[in-house]
């Protein structure tokens, strides 16, 4: 085992994408799975909507020890499947109902998450399904004694956690940051509310949405001393991404169309994000920056991040974003992301799983 001093520091962040985020479940189930800290020092995690809760699970395995750093995880999604056949059939029926509607072959009434019309109908659809399956409070509180996390206060050391969610009060990106503050459910749940599902998420006198309307996922505030530690700032950041970057043909259905259009707002912050890292290398490699200032952060090269396009001119510092296969993207829509079928969760975490070990095997060559 190499010495803690000499591995690289790494963050992995984790792009949002509801149901279709259990494909970040494989991968980070195939990371751990043979200890990759042993290799690197994982300084940071972070995370938006779906991706904000697998980092999350990981992030508390890690403080917590536990001796298999995925497990909590992938026992969260088995319980998230549809696992009855009344559960079974009422997911279906959503993601049918979706579809057709996406196709214009029924009507779209848009009607608000907190009216209470929706919040009777709802009720009455769900009856006899498990609490857990229909209400994502009671799935968390199933799996993580939040009533803990609150004791254990700000966590200081490493790994920090960063989850991305949206001030719909004052229109700022903001970042729930376990350095700074205890990690609440509220945080989780801020992160992963979707407005057209879920009323707004109030924390205190401010009100949050979905972490997609933020950084999909936060990679900014991972290189920041103010955000992460001096000590923590990342050598190499690890992007697990959901949306697609390619698509063979043009979309002209309004299904396609819409499903075009998520995936591409999904990622245009991940792309900004990396733009800015690509031009902070670009001055570093250019010497514009002070040699004290880059040893207070010990960076003496540049940071390590994932390549935007693959035919991209390869740098030394290029390390692959790990993405689903092609086969599974180009099986998957919209209404996918709502899926909460065993077998659309499963094959998921499979491909996640595959993809992973991949990059593992990979990246440990790349160490030599």
């Amino acid at each position: 085992m190499k010495s803690k001093a000499i591995r690289p520091r790494v963050a992995i962040a984790c792009q949002g994408g509801g149901s279709q985020t259990a494909f970040t479940a494989g991968v980070l189930k195939a990371i751990f799975e043979g200890n990759i800290q042993d290799r690197f020092n994982i300084v940071s995690l972070s995370g938006t909507s779906g991706g904000a809760l697998c980092a999350f699970f990981i992030w508390y395995a890690l403080k917590k020890g536990d001796a298999c750093v995925w497990k909590r995880l992938i026992d969260f999604w088995q319980d998230n499947t549809a696992q009855t056949a009344q559960e079974l059939y009422f997911n279906d029926l959503i993601i049918k109902t979706l579809e057709l509607t996406s196709q214009g072959l029924i009507p779209q009434y848009n009607l608000s998450p907190s009216s209470p019309l929706v919040k009777n109908i709802f009720s009455m659809a769900t009856m006899g399904l498990r609490s857990e399956f229909v209400n994502f409070e009671r799935l968390l509180a199933a799996h993580i004694d939040f009533s803990e996390l609150l004791s254990w206060g700000a966590q200081p050391e490493p790994p920090i956690l960063v989850l991305g969610a949206c001030n719909i009060l004052t229109g700022r990106l903001h970042k729930f940051n376990s350095r700074l503050e205890p990690v609440r459910m509220e945080h989780i749940l801020a992160s992963a509310c979707v407005p057209t599902i879920f009323p707004a998420v109030t924390l205190e006198t401010m009100a949050y949405w979905d972490g997609l309307f933020s950084d999909n996922p936060p990679i900014e505030d991972l290189l920041k001393r103010d955000s992460v530690g001096i000590k923590n700032v990342a050598q190499e950041v690890w992007v697990i991404k959901i949306n697609p970057t390619r698509r063979k043909d043009i979309p002209v259905s309004p299904a396609d169309i819409a499903d075009r259009r998520n995936e591409l707002e999904g990622n245009v912050s991940l792309f900004q994000s990396l733009r800015e890292v690509e031009n902070l290398n670009m001055m570093f490699s250019r010497g514009a920056f002070r040699d004290e200032f880059l040893a207070e952060v010990d960076i003496n090269e540049p940071i390590k991040i994932p390549k935007l396009f693959a035919e991209d001119p390869d740098h030394s510092y290029h390390i692959p974003m790990i993405d689903m296969s092609e086969e599974l993207a180009n099986s998957l829509n919209y209404e996918s992301k709502l899926d909460r079928s065993a077998e659309s969760i499963n094959r998921l975490i499979e491909d996640g799983e595959r993809q992973g070990q991949k990059f593992v095997e990979a990246r440990l060559n790349q160490m030599g």
